[in-house]
């Protein structure tokens, strides 16, 4: 299945210069999402995964389908000031301003082996402030999943946990 064919590209948004990627065709789509969902967790299903850690907000329709798919838990990565407990919190940079992600402080156990998920890759800004989320717990960043790469800003650069990284769709 081509899952690039169920991605709508809206130029312009969220700012001028930006395309982009609209997953929603893919989203309504049962066939295509189901496909997607698995080949995002294919990679991942003898890594001994506890947990997957989605960032707000289109990593979530992706992060508890995987976690079921993987036998595990899900844990929420939001942005500032929506989690209702104790967070911890880290600062980042995206490809068009600045932004910080929090996650319950109690949401991983030391030792805990996770699956990051974010639905885009860009600069890697994102996915590496929710790498030293997870570190932070004492847990272990044991993969990261895309649906999206934009290879373009070689956002894989910028990740500096050593860990398999994985995306469906590459522009």
């Amino acid at each position: 299945m081509d899952i690039k064919s169920f991605i709508r590209d809206i130029p312009d948004f969220p700012q001028t210069m930006i395309i982009f990627r609209d997953i929603t065709p893919l989203m309504s789509n049962g066939e295509a999402l189901r496909f997607t969902v698995q080949k995002m967790a294919e990679p991942f299903k003898n890594a001994g995964i506890q947990n997957v850690a989605a960032i707000e907000s289109r990593g979530f329709f992706f992060g508890p389908c995987i976690a079921l798919e993987l036998g595990c838990g899900f844990t929420p990565i939001r942005k500032k000031g929506k989690l209702p407990w104790q967070t911890d919190s880290e600062d980042y940079s995206l490809e068009y301003g600045t932004a910080t992600i929090e996650m319950h402080k109690d949401a991983l156990n030391k030792g805990e082996r996770v699956l990051l998920l974010d639905d885009v890759l860009a600069t890697g800004g994102t996915i590496s402030a929710a790498a030293r989320l997870v570190e932070k717990q004492g847990a272990l960043v044991s993969g990261m999943v895309f649906l999206i790469e934009l290879d373009f800003l070689q956002g894989r650069k910028n990740i500096k946990v050593n860990c398999p990284v994985h995306s469906i769709v590459h522009y």
